[in-house]
Order: structure tokens, then C-alpha cells, then sequence
């Protein structure tokens, strides 16, 4: 009896170690081929119903063959255990990883955009593969490539991805760069916004970025209330760009904290140097990325602006879109009372397109509701617009805040939003946004006309 229970704990310990073995790496502990693939076509389907895309990367450690050569199999072994390792410590949870061959391994990330899957891939190869590794009593310096399939636009299944992907890795072997997409266009998609990210490095270490300001009118009286920064790129190359060109790649790169911290630093500059010459400016608002809001320390970085204006009168704004506002909300309020409680206003920009819960509306320390330019520019042709901006501005006034109307270009629509009873308007109809000596010259000198 003692021998039949030996004998069965025996096939029972085999079992499991085979059942292992068909779907781990025993060399890594990591998803073998098999169990990759299959961990990746059960995501298909999810993926294909939302509408969203994922991406299969594969990885080569370079010159493999002759570092098994030169220092043996066994440290040969050390080195892809311990790369496997690194790997493990610095993809998401929420990506599958495998050793799938020799010297590679394949990563399936969960729907990133293809702009952000490369900068991906370079924080993983540089967390991976920037220090040395020591095998053997030795240090060893690595690189590796990478190929990048894009799941559902080079293939619908598993296989065929891998198979694209391995293209991929092979053209960036032959290329000598780290890592290839599948479709050429997209690697030169990739490589024109690596040349744009590395001159807005630049643009901010030498100064290119410049304010220009939107007034913000007072319907009623015709008098300018406020002023809105705007964030625009003097390029020495191709003269003035427009934000919608670089904006989403500084917030993709992080750049948008840094050159979100010179906006209001710049903007309070400039609110200074108008009080100290005598002048009376309106207060500045400057848009606030949902990047920065994000972050722990952003009632630090507004702090850190104040402390370094000194002026008498805090005169800054922080406009702020509702959606970004709706998605951490508890987070967000926290924030956001830290900032007002420091003498800053804050005003909910694109008004009406991020669906706020009314109860939290009460409770958000929020001065002023900025209604959504596409309502405004409809409100003459759409009935429901109409309503809509309507609806806004009582809700604004019952809630004791102020409302501003984006977008506005035609007497028609003032004298609509001034029935409506709208506070203060901004809009082409009075002003496009101008650099600030022009602002001075034109709006805040004591000679300077109003509208």
C-alpha cells in the first residue's frame, strides 16, 4: 500500500511538472510560446468588441550567439535568467510577457496607442538593458532589438501577428536602429515624432515657447475681466505653431509638466511686470493638463509658482476641462481645495461635454463655468444648444458661479448670450489671442480703447 501511494505521489509530481513544462519556461519561470499565444487570443476578442488595439513586440538580445561562445552555456543561461528577471520587474501587470525562444522574448501590451507604445518600449529596454549584468564574474553590456505588430492592423490572430512582428525585428536588425513597426509608414510616423519631441526639448531649453492672451469680456459693460494664456511655439525653423501640433506630444512625452509649470510661472511674470508699471491687470488663467492635475505634488508646483511671483495680488486662474475633472473626483476635489485655498480661481473649461454629476458640481471648489465653444457656435442653428447654453447659465447662477461663453464671433451670438444672461464672453468677435506687449499696448495703457 505504501508503494502503490509512493508510486501514485510520483505520477502526481510528473503530472504537474509536465503541466508545467508545456506552459512555463523552466529557465525563466516566465509564459513559454504556447502559453503566450494563447493568453494573447483570449484578449482578441475583447479587443475586436471595444474597438481597441494592442500590440505584440518581440525582442532579440544581440550577438547572443557569441556571448555563449565566448563565456559558455551555462553563463549563457545566467544571463537570460536574470534579463527574464528585469524584464518581470518592469512591464504592467496588465501585459503578458514570455521567454519564447533561445534569446527572446515577447511582450502583448494592453491598448496603448501606437505614438505611446514606442516610448514604452524604450523605458522597457532602457530599464532592462542600461546597466551592465554580471555573469560569470564578469560584467556584461547588452542591447537588444525589438519588433512591434499592431493588433487588429497587421493581423486578426496571434500567429500572424508574431510572424509580422519577427518582419518588424529582422528590418530593425538590418536598419541597426532598436526597434521597427510592421508598417513602414508607421515607423516613420515614429521617427518624425522623435525629431518633433527632441526640438521641443530644445524649444523649452531655449526659450521658443511664448504666451499669448484671449481677453475675456464683460457682457455687459464691454470691460476686460480676464485674460487666457495660451501656450504657442515660436519654431526658428518654420515660424509660429499652433498647440493642436505639439500639445498632444508633450503631454505623451511628460514634456507637459515642465512647460506647464513655465506657462504660469511666465504667466505671473507678466501679471507682475503690468502691477509694478502701474498698470491694472485682469487676472490670467492658464490651462491645466490632465497630466499635471494627476499628479500628487500639484498643489506643490502651483505653490512653488506663487513663492517664486512674490507680488502683492495672486492674479492667477486655472482652467481645467470637465471630463479630466469627473475622472478622479474624490482626488481631484482635494487638489483642487489646496489651490484655492492658496487665492487661485478655478474656472471648468469645455463646459457641458463631460457629462458632471450635478452633486458634484455643488461640491467642487470651482468659481466660473466655461461653456463649450461648439454650443455656442450652434446655439443660432440648433434648438437644443440653445437649451443647452440656456440651462447652463441658470445652473451657473443658482450655484452662485460665474459663466463664460467660448467661441464667440458674432454680434449675433453676444446679443443672444446677453439675453441669456451670460456673464462675460471670449471669442474672435473681440479679440484673437495676441503676444503680451501687444495686450498692454492695446488693452491695459490708460489710453488704450475698449470694445
Amino acid at each position: 500500500m505504501a508503494a502503490d501511494i509512493s508510486f501514485a505521489l510520483e505520477a502526481i509530481a510528473r503530472q504537474k511538472k509536465l503541466d508545467y513544462l508545456a506552459y512555463f519556461d523552466p529557465l525563466t519561470g516566465l509564459a513559454n510560446l504556447t502559453l503566450f499565444q494563447e493568453r494573447v487570443e483570449q484578449r482578441i476578442p475583447a479587443a475586436k468588441r471595444d474597438a481597441q488595439q494592442f500590440q505584440v513586440v518581440l525582442l532579440d538580445v544581440d550577438r547572443f550567439r557569441h556571448i555563449n561562445e565566448t563565456v559558455g552555456r551555462r553563463a549563457g543561461d545566467e544571463l537570460i535568467r536574470q534579463i527574464g528577471q528585469r524584464f518581470q520587474n518592469t512591464v504592467r501587470d496588465t501585459d503578458v510577457l514570455a521567454h519564447v525562444a533561445g534569446d527572446r522574448f515577447a511582450i502583448a501590451t494592453r491598448n496603448l496607442g501606437a505614438e505611446n507604445v514606442a516610448q514604452v518600449i524604450e523605458r522597457i529596454m532602457s530599464s532592462v538593458f542600461a546597466a551592465g549584468f554580471q555573469v560569470g564574474g564578469s560584467e556584461l553590456r547588452i542591447t537588444a532589438r525589438a519588433g512591434i505588430a499592431v493588433y487588429p492592423d497587421d493581423g486578426s490572430g496571434v500567429e500572424i501577428l508574431l510572424r509580422n512582428a519577427e518582419t518588424a525585428l529582422e528590418k530593425a536588425k538590418e536598419g541597426g536602429i532598436a526597434y521597427a513597426f510592421y508598417q513602414p509608414e508607421m515607423n516613420a510616423r515614429i521617427a518624425q515624432n522623435l525629431i518633433l519631441e527632441n526640438k521641443l526639448r530644445r524649444a523649452l531649453e531655449e526659450e521658443q515657447f511664448v504666451l499669448h492672451y484671449q481677453p475675456k469680456v464683460e457682457l455687459k459693460t464691454g470691460r476686460i475681466v480676464g485674460l487666457e494664456a495660451l501656450i504657442r511655439w515660436q519654431d526658428p525653423e518654420s515660424g509660429l505653431v499652433p498647440p493642436a501640433q505639439f500639445i498632444p506630444l508633450l503631454e505623451a512625452t511628460g514634456l507637459i509638466h515642465e512647460v506647464g509649470q513655465w506657462a504660469m510661472q511666465k504667466a505671473m511674470y507678466d501679471y507682475g511686470k503690468w502691477l509694478a508699471g502701474g498698470l491694472n491687470p485682469p487676472r490670467i488663467a492658464v490651462n491645466v493638463s490632465s497630466i499635471q492635475l494627476r499628479r500628487k505634488d500639484f498643489a506643490d508646483a502651483v505653490q512653488d509658482v506663487l513663492r517664486r511671483y512674490r507680488g502683492p495680488v495672486i492674479g492667477l486662474d486655472l482652467e481645467i476641462t470637465e471630463s479630466l475633472i469627473m475622472d478622479d473626483i474624490e482626488g481631484n476635489i482635494q487638489r483642487l481645495r489646496a489651490v484655492k485655498d492658496m487665492g487661485v480661481n478655478i474656472a471648468i473649461d469645455d463646459f457641458g461635454t463631460g457629462y458632471s454629476s450635478l452633486g458634484y458640481l455643488a461640491k467642487l471648489p470651482v468659481d466660473v463655468l466655461k461653456i463649450d465653444r461648439s454650443f455656442i457656435i450652434t446655439m443660432g442653428q440648433s434648438q437644443e444648444n440653445m437649451t443647452i447654453v440656456s440651462t447652463i447659465i441658470s445652473l451657473a447662477h443658482a450655484l452662485r458661479l460665474k459663466v463664460v461663453a467660448e467661441g464667440v464671433d458674432s454680434e449675433e451670438q453676444k446679443n443672444t448670450l446677453l439675453e441669456l444672461q451670460c456673464d462675460e464672453l471670449q471669442g474672435y468677435l473681440f479679440s484673437r489671442p495676441l503676444p503680451a506687449a501687444e495686450v498692454e499696448e492695446r488693452w491695459l495703457r490708460p489710453n488704450a480703447h475698449s470694445h
